[in-house]
C-alpha cells in the first residue's frame, strides 16, 4: 500500500514481427530516427523507413539530412499521414516511396549488420531487394498501461490522460513519460514530466498531513 503513486511505465515500439528484425536490432534496425539517424553508420547511405503515418513521414524527412536516399515502404498506395506531412514527404526528391509493400526480411543476419531489405509487393506477391544500411521502423507505439485498464482514464489508444499537470483522475495517482505522451516520446520530455510528477506527489503527501 502507498499514499501516492507515479505511473511511468513507458511505451513499447510496434515491431514488424520478423526474426531478422529482432536479430539485427541495434545493428542497423532502429525505432527512432531522431535518436540514431545521425550515427556514422547511416551517413551517406541508403536508408529504409517502414510506415505511412505522420511519424514515418517525420522520420523519413529527418533522415534525408544524413542518408543518400530514403525508401519509404508502406503497405497501402496512399500515406495515412496528414495532407501537409504527406505533401512535404512526397515532394522531397530524396524520399522514394515503395507502395503496396511490406518488409519480408531484413538482410543480412549472417553479416551481423543491415545490408538491405527483401520487400514483398502485396498486389503481385513479387519480392525485390532494396539495399540499405539502416531500417527505421515507424509503425506506432503501444503504451504499457494494460495493468491499469478499467482503473484509470485512458484515451482510445491506451495512453493515460493527465487531468491537471501530472495528476490523473484518481486522487494521489500521477503519471509521467511515454505512457501518457503519444506526441513527443523523447527521453528529455519524459524526464521533465517525471520531475513534475515527483513535485506534485510530494505536494499531495504534504496536503495529507495538514
Amino acid at each position: 500500500e502507498a499514499q501516492t503513486l507515479i505511473i511511468a511505465t513507458g511505451a513499447s515500439h510496434r515491431h514488424l514481427g520478423l526474426e531478422s528484425e529482432h536479430l539485427l536490432e541495434n545493428k542497423g534496425v532502429t525505432y527512432c530516427a531522431t535518436c540514431d539517424g545521425a550515427l556514422p553508420m547511416f551517413r551517406n547511405q541508403p536508408l529504409v523507413v517502414v510506415g505511412g503515418g505522420d511519424s514515418a513521414c517525420e522520420e523519413a524527412l529527418y533522415l534525408t539530412r544524413f542518408g543518400s536516399e530514403v525508401h519509404l515502404i508502406h503497405r497501402r498506395n496512399i500515406l495515412r499521414a496528414s495532407k501537409i506531412m504527406s505533401d512535404r514527404t512526397l515532394a522531397n526528391p530524396r524520399i522514394k516511396p515503395v507502395w503496396d509493400s511490406v518488409v519480408a526480411e531484413v538482410l543480412d543476419t549472417k553479416q551481423g549488420k543491415v545490408t538491405g531489405v527483401r520487400v514483398k509487393d502485396l498486389k503481385t506477391n513479387q519480392e525485390t531487394v532494396i539495399a540499405a544500411a539502416g531500417v527505421f521502423v515507424a509503425i506506432g507505439h503501444v503504451p504499457n498501461t494494460q495493468l491499469f485498464q478499467g482503473a484509470i482514464t485512458m484515451d482510445a489508444n491506451g495512453y493515460i490522460v493527465p487531468r491537471k499537470g501530472a495528476a490523473t483522475d484518481v486522487p494521489g495517482v500521477f503519471v509521467a513519460g511515454d505512457c501518457s505522451d503519444p506526441v513527443y516520446r523523447q527521453a528529455i520530455t519524459a524526464a521533465g514530466t517525471g520531475c513534475a510528477a515527483a513535485i506534485e506527489a510530494e505536494r499531495f503527501l504534504e496536503s495529507l498531513q495538514q
